[in-house]
């Protein structure tokens, strides 16, 4: 008979690193999902690989319904990691999916997402990809009125309705966002002073109108940015909603819900958010009877619950610099090594997860295979004394990991993905 891998004595000891990791220690190994790091990669059969815990899932996505109005409804924007498995499993734990290819409203209907609560956004909708919603049946968010056209075309040939939202783009961002998706010129959306002449469009091409999506940006730690933004959204929509062609059945406040990466950071406060969304909820009673409002995220939601596992293949010293060349790098964890939208370059959290229970007492700079000054992991970082075949953690990996990076980039094997 097999052990189960889940039924170890409770962890003695807790790995920390400013707050951020989750993922406890025994016997001086990381475990994840119930198993030691090392047997992990032993079922995996190879390194570099990414891991992501079901039980750090689950717990996320429990401590915001615990906090959030009950009427708030919560959505994966799977952008954030489409990796299928992971899909399927939060699709039991949200109420809808956010999809942004028919790449990925693919894998979102394979992984049993009704399609009555999928929407699909993206600036560059090709008329497949809308025929493809049309026939689906998910709500497609208007991005230009290029796309009014075929999704009616597809309607008709199909004898089905084709389910719209906007997408605003408002006049307004997200103060301190991480990436800034509304406000200005941007391809995102619709601009909020055209969307009265493109809700008369949709009405004349009979499209089934059913609200709107605005997301002012990404990565924020500040509550009350985030609230205020969430505020200045809801006017809009009920602006916007004296032009609609019918009542708004959905609000879309975006997300904009950050992830402490690095040290002093500190972690979003949700407090004030739940009470600003409370205070929504009522004014959407009154002000836009009928509409759900909905948070629409992804990092937030999945980012803590992953780690990028690398092997240490060689450890040299140059110039009285320690450098420890692993088998993994940027072309597996591009947003790690700094070249997927920092601006100063700064080390994500990494430890040595088969030393996890020793201190930190060298300097040495974690890099890849890669011939590439950019191939680094962590640069200078206090870490345990580690050698050949020690392997190499870097946590905050569940989004914009394995599916934002470069694989085909020089040649070298593509990571494995497990939900553990």
């Amino acid at each position: 008979m097999v052990p189960d891998e889940r039924a170890a004595p409770a962890p003695r000891a807790r790995l920390q690193h400013a707050d951020i990791v989750h993922f406890p220690v025994r016997d001086g190994e990381l475990v994840v999902g119930g198993v030691p790091l090392r047997r992990l990669a032993a079922r995996v059969g190879q390194t570099p690989f990414y891991a992501y815990d079901r039980g750090v899932l689950r717990a996320r996505v429990e401590a915001l319904r615990a906090v959030l109005p009950q009427a708030v409804r919560l959505h994966y924007a799977m952008k954030a990691n489409p990796m299928p498995a992971l899909v399927a499993y939060m699709v039991g734990l949200v109420d809808g999916i956010d999809v942004a290819s028919a790449g990925e409203l693919k894998v979102a209907l394979d992984g049993g997402a009704d399609p009555r609560e999928v929407s699909f956004a993206g600036p560059g909708k090709r008329d497949t990809e809308l025929w493809q919603a049309v026939a689906s049946g998910v709500l497609v968010n208007l991005e230009s009125a290029r796309e009014i056209a075929p999704l009616a075309e597809a309607a008709q040939a199909l004898g089905v309705q084709a389910r719209v939202a906007i997408r605003v783009n408002p006049d307004f961002e997200l103060k301190g966002s991480g990436m800034k998706m509304g406000g200005g010129a941007k391809p995102f959306g619709v601009d909020a002073a055209q969307v009265p002449g493109l809700l008369r469009e949709v009405a004349g091409a009979g499209l089934a109108f059913e609200g709107f999506h605005l997301f002012a940006g990404s990565q924020n730690l500040s509550a009350g940015a985030i609230c205020e933004a969430q505020r200045q959204s809801f006017d809009l929509a009920v602006h916007l909603a004296s032009h609609a062609p019918a009542p708004v059945r959905l609000l879309n406040l975006g997300g904009g819900f950050g992830i402490p990466y690095f040290p002093g950071e500190q972690r979003l406060a949700l407090a004030p958010i739940a009470d600003n969304l409370s205070a929504l909820c009522d004014r959407a009673s009154r002000e836009l009877p009928g509409a759900q409002l909905a948070l629409e995220l992804g990092r937030y939601l999945v980012g803590e619950a992953g780690i990028y596992v690398c092997r240490v293949m060689d450890r040299k010293t140059s110039h009285g610099q320690t450098f420890l060349v692993t088998d993994g790098g940027l072309h597996h964890h591009l947003a790690a090594s700094g070249n997927f939208g920092q601006v100063v370059r700064r080390n994500y959290p990494v430890a040595i997860g088969t030393r996890a229970a020793e201190p930190q007492t060298q300097v040495a700079s974690v890099v890849g295979p890669l011939c590439t000054p950019l191939d680094v992991l962590a640069d200078r970082m206090l870490l345990p004394p580690a050698g050949i075949g020690d392997l190499v953690v870097v946590f905050q990996s569940g989004a914009y990991g394995a599916s934002a990076s470069p694989h085909a980039f020089l040649g070298h094997p593509a990571p494995i993905e497990v939900l553990v």
